[in-house]
């Protein structure tokens, strides 16, 4: 179980620099909208406690040097519950940052509703639901960092409905609280790792190092009016000497000693923070994406390993495309995958409407999009990130309708026909220049210059 700190502690273990916001008025007395007896005592009783009148504290903040508005839950009050008065207060930040044009980071610890408040509680839902919409469609991010607990409508709203998801080594986390839940349900679904593992968080990160993470966060998650330029294209780190074949073109990209898509990001950014799963119960550990500076300015990343893309894949590819249009952040896309995973699991995980989402998310994004093919460019698995008209290739890529292999299958020719078809297939990256399919051959970095 991660460590409880108080509103305040959680607070001042992020950051030393942070005012509170006066408190919306309302009536904090009686025993509330439902009459229910004993409730103001209970309340009465919690402030005693706690030093808080509600269970959410509010303000503005400075992390790593970026400023933010930030909200911090009080679990020692009726369990960090949400309430009419909540409400309030959670609206009012979002607000808040909504007028300063500022990030909203929010450090969760709640079981749900307040149940002395019945529906008027579960209604708050509604309200920071809908104050979530407005800063959304405004801009600025949106970044939740999980304690224990993190459960019910808190979960379902501000966690579950942020940009950038943090979770506490151990935290619970989970719709259902540890009351409600089913008596042979698995407690690791229930944890921070296995919230992780399922694509629902995006990193387990350690209390020690959550200032620094959430920092670095808010210096990449700015919000620009005007998009930034275009990522510049990565220069070649592997072949700098173009395919004679089609064939060898096909050699050089399935190589095993090729820069993959690893080598790549570390040569072209200072810095980067990864962004993992889809938000549907899953992931891919051959898509790497997240958030990279590059000379001091945000570029947001999506880069395939050369596996099979599965399902999830697409989806955290097209969530962080997205997210970098919204903040008017460019995007870099690594194309290397001999294709979308066709397996029967993939099939029953939505891979058409994964790969229709991922396609969708580039077509739509007002952002530039750079896309630079650095191995294998397998069929509509492959062009689904791949911009239309900023695509280049390097000379150990390739890019193709589809596998000469299979083209050969298809076309009922033999085996040895295979390396022939693929010189049929153009699909050298001196090929794509000349088609139009690609822009450029990328060359080698510049002497002095990240790649």
């Amino acid at each position: 179980m991660a460590e409880r700190l108080t509103a305040r502690g959680a607070i001042a273990a992020l950051t030393a620099d942070f005012t509170e916001l006066p408190a919306p008025e309302g009536d904090t007395t009686g025993d509330g909208p439902l009459g229910w007896t004993g409730y103001a005592e209970s309340r009465a009783r919690a402030t005693a406690r706690t030093g808080e009148r509600e269970s959410v504290v509010h303000g503005t903040a400075e992390v790593g040097g970026h400023p933010c508005v930030l909200l911090s839950f009080e679990f020692g009050f009726l369990g960090g519950s949400l309430g009419q008065r909540t409400g309030d207060r959670l609206v009012a930040a979002y607000e808040e940052a909504l007028a300063r044009r500022l990030p909203l980071v929010s450090l969760i610890a709640t079981g749900g509703s307040r149940m002395q408040e019945g529906m008027i509680a579960l209604t708050q839902l509604q309200r920071v639901a809908r104050a979530s919409a407005r800063l959304r469609a405004a801009g600025p991010a949106q970044l939740a960092v999980l304690r224990d607990p993190t459960t019910g409508g808190g979960w379902a709203t501000l966690g579950a409905g942020a940009d950038v998801i943090l979770a506490l080594p151990g935290a619970q986390i989970g719709f259902a609280g540890s009351r409600v839940r089913p008596a042979d349900a698995d407690p690791a679904a229930y944890e921070a790792a296995g919230q992780l593992a399922a694509g629902s968080v995006d990193a387990v990160v350690a209390a020690g190092e959550l200032p620094d993470t959430v920092g670095r966060w808010l210096g990449l998650l700015g919000h620009h009016a005007t998009p930034l330029p275009a990522a510049p294209v990565p220069g070649a780190l592997g072949a700098t000497d173009l395919p004679r074949t089609g064939w060898e073109a096909v050699e050089r990209a399935r190589a095993a000693d090729r820069p993959r898509a690893g080598a790549y990001l570390d040569a072209y950014f200072e810095a980067r923070l990864p962004l993992s799963g889809d938000r549907c119960g899953g992931t891919d550990a051959g898509m790497l994406c997240g958030f990279g500076l590059r000379a001091g300015s945000p570029v947001a990343y999506v880069a395939q390993c050369g596996t099979a893309t599965r399902p999830a894949g697409y989806r955290t590819a097209a969530r962080v495309v997205r997210l970098a249009d919204r903040l008017g952040v460019p995007v870099l896309t690594l194309v290397d995958t001999p294709g979308a995973a066709n397996d029967a699991e993939a099939e029953r995980a939505g891979a058409g409407a994964a790969i229709a989402d991922a396609f969708a998310a580039i077509a739509a994004a007002r952002v530039p999009v750079t896309t630079l093919v650095i191995g294998e460019g397998g069929s509509g698995g492959a062009l689904a990130l791949a911009a239309p008209d900023n695509t280049h290739v390097t000379p150990d890529g390739y890019f193709s309708v589809i596998a000469p292999e299979l083209a050969a299958a298809i076309l009922k020719r033999s085996p040895e026909e295979v390396r022939a078809t693929a010189g049929q297939l153009r699909l050298r990256p001196q090929d794509l220049v000349e088609l139009g399919a690609a822009r450029s051959v990328a060359g080698p970095p510049a002497d002095g210059q990240r790649a």
